[in-house]
């Protein structure tokens, strides 16, 4: 009998021995992205280890160590999250948020301070950094909440609801102060509207608001005397514009940043780096990574770290057409805009076209908080191509009968 004769059947009308169970299924996980993970995980580890060699004397592992320790934590996270029922986040979507909010409170109150800002919160010898694993969070939630209202997602009270449920948390974090992270929320408040359908009209009102609201946080509000952002913030964000005016102090970091990548050429300097081997650029296995890589191999080193990005952010929107529902698409659109955004504004923060903010470059920078919600984020991805591998199978088979 042909597929198109025979009447569609719900899924509770199907013998056990036609199902196709999530936790049983023979179906891999999606190789490709995998692959992109370890390479970029792999390429992480090389750099960290050698720029890192003099920086803790007498242990010129100490940050190789511990990052491996952290890929180690979060690869055995994220392989658990692959047989997760993604579907069950969408329920306890309120107790995720309340989690996310208390995590935050909690660095505010427990929070240990480094280098003047309190973002992290200290476990034994590792730091807790809650706006990063928030990040993670924040997508499901808003991707659950889009998938609940789909039928109304082109009333006004729709998208406030959602820009609302990611600018609460993105204010508490930028208090810390964590700008970086709060840009990412709302980078990513903005990805689940577009990703669920949101009509045009809605973002152009957004691009307004958000236009009238920095300039009243750079113009306005100090010019009344009200200081939104501390004086250094407002020097990062604004010194890219200006890269040559104060190379000794607001733009130091982007200064020796383009130097390191401008020496290494096309295959790189090795051994004889000596921008970030003898820290001539500050926080070279954090936040300018990227300029560890250019500087050592050069444009060859480079390009394949971004293609190895590039091919991460395909299979997650590959990914995306194969979610078994709105929830698990929305939310691999969340997961892809946030991986993206990040890097983008790293690259260009290391290159001098974007201000800096912070924000460490996936898999790839020094931290365990970074690199652990990373994985757990490719964990939920690997769910979703799971599921909906799965939940095509089972169609097949109602199909075929």
């Amino acid at each position: 009998m042909s597929a198109a004769s025979t009447p569609l059947r719900d899924i509770d009308d199907v013998p056990p021995r036609d199902r196709v169970s999530v936790q049983g299924m023979a179906l891999p996980f999606d190789v490709v992205l995998l692959l992109a993970v370890a390479g970029l995980a792999a390429c992480s580890l090389l750099a960290i280890k050698t720029s890192t060699a003099d920086d803790i004397a007498g242990d010129p592992t100490y940050y190789f160590k511990r990052q491996l320790v952290f890929f180690a934590v979060g690869g055995v996270l994220s392989l658990a999250l692959t047989r997760f029922d993604y579907a069950l986040l969408r329920r306890a979507r309120w107790y995720v948020y309340g989690f996310l909010m208390v995590s935050i409170f909690a660095v505010k109150v427990m929070g240990s301070v480094a280098k003047g800002a309190q973002r992290s919160i200290a476990l034994g010898p590792f730091q807790f950094q809650a706006s990063e694993l928030g990040k993670v969070l924040i997508v499901v939630v808003l991707a659950s909440f889009a998938a609940d209202r789909a039928r109304r997602l082109n009333e006004w009270d729709t998208t406030a609801r959602i820009m609302l449920l990611a600018l609460i948390p993105a204010a508490f974090v930028m208090v810390q102060p964590d700008l970086g992270s709060a840009l990412v929320y709302g980078a990513i408040s903005l990805a689940i509207l577009f990703f669920a359908g949101t009509p045009v009209r809605h973002f152009l009102a957004l691009i307004t608001l958000g236009a009238v609201a920095i300039s009243i946080v750079l113009v306005a509000a100090p010019a009344a005397g009200v200081e939104v952002l501390h004086g250094y913030q407002k020097e990062r964000l604004t010194s890219f514009l200006h890269p040559s005016a104060d190379t000794n102090k607001a733009g130091y970091q982007q200064h020796q940043s383009l130097i390191a990548i401008g020496s290494g050429q096309k295959t790189g300097r090795g051994d004889h780096a000596t921008q970030t081997k003898d820290n001539f650029l500050p926080e070279h296995h954090t936040d300018f990574i990227n300029a560890v890589v250019g500087e050592r191999w050069g444009f060859v080193g480079a390009a394949l770290v971004l293609s190895l990005y590039a091919l991460l952010i395909w299979r997650g929107l590959r990914i995306l057409t194969m979610a078994k529902d709105l929830f698990g698409a929305v939310m691999a659109g969340g997961i892809v805009a946030m991986l993206l955004f990040q890097v983008f504004v790293n690259v260009g923060m290391t290159l001098g076209i974007m201000p800096i903010t912070g924000i460490p470059l996936p898999l790839m920078s020094y931290g365990g908080s970074s690199v652990v919600s990373t994985l757990l984020a490719i964990g939920l991805l690997q769910a979703i191509y799971v599921q909906g591998r799965s939940s095509a199978a089972t169609k097949g088979r109602i199909m075929s009968h």
